[in-house]
């Protein structure tokens, strides 16, 4: 039990709310609320399981840079609770699992999980040359409710499909941006790379903004074009009221605000709308 704690502590499975909601979101969209209950557990188990082995990745490659880093000495791997080839050993595990669940729905997402894992594995890598690592982050999450709704029988490149995984691509990219900029000194010390080393911390904030700004806007077309009713859209507002708040509370002169609450707190963006697209499907006629 001790290793198997130590395992989520290293995968940070309540991270999972991040992507598993919009996954969910893309389904609902692509089958207009009809997505079956099988599809529904499959993509779950596709997506937690991918999500698992891409944060083991991340922390399994960045493991010499978390062991410098005080803010970061709560990790499973930099306590030693988790060895390397124990981590490989659980990655390998995650991406089999994933790998046959994908197996389980239409041929087409097996032939698209290589485009899908791509962002993820290159992703801590990118932290050690370019600054819009985030985006990159951005993407790999964007893969979820990519993966829902080609699961779902959705049409490939439908513009509801594309404004989603934009909005998710720029709602990510943004707060890790922000939450990347309190290790500015950190990064620019060890090398690594981010918006704030670029480009320093009160840049990356505006370019913070102008990408939530992008993300609300992508979910409202996102809404218009697939028909959604009122309840939908209050799960819009209620992610845009979450995002001003977010900005309001932090400066790039004050880190004090980002905390682990602050970075969780964006998980009420992606529950918001889950629920509330969810709730539009069953009392609302579509």
């Amino acid at each position: 039990m001790t290793k198997i704690q130590a395992h989520i502590n290293n995968i940070a499975l309540s991270h999972t709310i991040f992507d598993l909601p919009f996954a969910l979101i893309g389904a609902l969209l692509a089958s207009n609320g009809t997505v079956s209950g099988v599809t529904i557990f499959l993509i779950v188990v596709a997506v937690t399981s991918g999500r698992a082995a891409a944060m083991a990745i991340n922390n399994f490659v960045d493991l010499k840079y978390d062991k410098l880093q005080p803010r970061l000495k709560y990790r499973a791997m930099v306590r030693g609770e988790i060895s390397k080839p124990e981590a490989l050993l659980f990655i390998i595990i995650c991406l089999l699992i994933m790998v046959v669940t994908v197996a389980q729905l239409p041929p087409i997402c097996l032939k698209l999980l290589p485009i899908a894992v791509l962002p993820f594995i290159i992703y801590p890598f990118t932290k050690r040359f370019t600054g819009w690592c985030h985006v990159v982050l951005g993407v790999a999450i964007a893969m979820a409710p990519a993966g829902g709704w080609v699961a779902a029988g959705g049409e490939l490149f439908a513009p509801a499909m594309i404004l989603i995984c934009v909005a998710i691509i720029f709602w990510m990219a943004g707060f890790d941006a922000m939450y990347g900029a309190q290790d500015e000194r950190f990064d620019r010390a060890h090398g690594l790379h981010s918006l704030a080393t670029k480009y320093g911390a009160r840049k990356a904030f505006e370019l913070s903004k102008i990408f939530h700004v992008i993300c609300v806007a992508c979910m409202i077309l996102t809404g218009i074009i697939s028909n959604m009713g009122a309840i939908y859209f209050i799960g819009v507002v209620i992610a845009a009221v979450t995002l001003v708040y977010q900005h309001a509370i932090v400066s790039p002169r004050d880190f004090s605000q980002i905390t682990q609450a602050y970075f969780m707190r964006n998980g009420i963006v992606s529950v918001a709308i889950f629920l509330c697209t969810w709730l539009d499907f069953v009392f609302v006629a579509h």
